[in-house]
C-alpha cells in the first residue's frame, strides 16, 4: 500500500493516513467511500481542476484566485491539495459527520478559505452554498462517491438557468462511466450520458487512477474527467424533449430508429428530422438527437 511520499503539503497538518487514524475513518461502503491517502495524486487532480484543458504546468498556480465546489471531502485529501494549490476558497460538501472534525483542523490551517457544509449534495442546492455573485466562476472538483457520481453529473448538465454557475468540473468516477461522457458515435460506450453530457458541455478523460491508490481499493479503475460547459447547447432542442428521445432510442439501441422511436411517433418523426429511418441509435451523433426533439416538438 502506497505511503505519502515528498513533497506533500505546503502546510503543517499530519498525513492522511494518521488523520484516519486519529478521527476512526473507515470508509463506509454504504456511503461510496474510497479514500486517497497519496496528496501527490490529489494534487495531480487538483491542477487538472485549475488550469484550462491543455494548459497545465506543475510550475504555475493554476488554482489562484478561484472558487471550488467540493462535493465528499472525506477526510481532506483533495481539499487539502486545491488549498495548497492556491484556491482562494474551497466550499465542501460533506454528509458523512464522522469527517467534519479532519475538515476542521484544514479550515484551521488555511483560515478563511474552507467553508465546511454538512449536507447531502443530491439534495442541496449548490446556489445556497456559494457566495454571492459567483455564479458561472466556480469549478467543481471532487473525488465523487461512485454511487452517486452519475446522478449529480446529470444534476449539473440538467440544471436551471443555463450557462450553469461552474465553469469547469473536474470529476472522478469509474472508468467505464468515464468512457460513457465522452464516448463518440459509433463506439461500444455511446450512449443517454454521453449524448447529454456532450449537448451540453465540452469532455475530456485526464487521467487514470489505479485501484491501489484508495483504500480501500475498489474493484474498478477510475478516470479523472474534466467538462467545460458550452455556452449555448450543442445544436437547439427542449432538454425534456432531448430526454425523451434518448430513453426511446437507447431503450432499444441496437434496433432501427424506426422500432426504437416507434411510440414517440416513428417513420413520421423520423422523415420530420431529415434522418434514415434504418439508421441506429449509437450511430448518431448528438446534433442529430437534437433534430429528432426538435421534430418531436413539431
Amino acid at each position: 500500500m502506497k505511503k505519502d511520499s515528498a513533497p506533500v503539503s505546503d502546510d503543517d497538518l499530519p498525513p492522511l493516513r494518521e488523520v484516519i487514524a486519529t478521527h476512526s475513518l473507515a470508509a463506509k461502503k454504504s456511503l461510496g467511500q474510497n479514500f486517497l491517502f497519496d496528496l501527490n495524486l490529489t494534487r495531480r487532480i487538483a491542477r487538472a481542476a485549475g488550469a484550462p484543458t491543455g494548459a497545465q504546468s506543475a510550475a504555475d498556480k493554476p488554482l489562484s484566485g478561484g472558487v471550488f465546489y467540493e462535493v465528499g471531502p472525506g477526510p481532506g485529501g483533495l481539499t487539502r491539495a486545491l488549498l495548497a494549490e492556491g484556491a482562494q476558497k474551497v466550499i465542501a460538501v460533506e454528509r458523512d459527520q464522522r469527517c467534519l472534525p479532519a475538515l476542521a483542523e484544514i479550515a484551521a490551517a488555511y483560515p478563511g478559505r474552507l467553508e465546511v457544509v454538512c449536507a447531502d449534495a443530491m439534495t442541496s442546492t449548490e446556489a445556497d452554498a456559494l457566495p454571492p455573485d459567483s455564479h458561472g466562476l466556480v469549478h467543481i472538483a471532487a473525488n465523487l462517491p461512485y454511487n452517486v457520481g452519475t446522478a449529480l453529473l446529470i444534476k449539473w448538465l440538467t440544471g436551471a438557468p443555463w450557462p450553469p454557475f461552474w465553469q469547469s468540473a473536474t470529476l472522478m468516477f469509474q472508468k467505464e462511466v468515464a468512457q460513457r461522457i465522452v464516448a463518440a458515435p459509433g463506439t461500444q460506450h455511446y450512449g443517454r450520458l454521453s449524448v447529454l453530457a456532450q449537448w451540453r458541455a465540452t469532455a475530456k478523460i485526464v487521467f487514470d487512477v489505479n485501484p491501489h491508490a484508495f483504500v480501500p481499493p475498489p474493484s474498478v479503475t477510475s478516470s479523472i474527467v474534466r467538462l467545460e460547459p458550452r455556452a449555448a447547447p450543442l445544436a437547439p432542442c427542449a432538454l425534456d424533449r432531448l430526454e425523451k428521445i434518448t430513453a426511446a432510442a437507447f431503450g432499444q439501441r441496437r434496433k432501427m430508429l424506426r422500432q426504437s422511436l416507434k411510440p414517440l411517433g416513428g417513420e413520421a418523426l423520423i422523415a420530420r428530422a431529415g434522418l434514415d429511418p434504418t439508421a441506429r441509435p449509437e450511430d448518431l451523433p448528438v446534433a442529430d438527437f437534437a433534430a429528432l426533439a426538435r421534430a418531436l416538438a413539431a
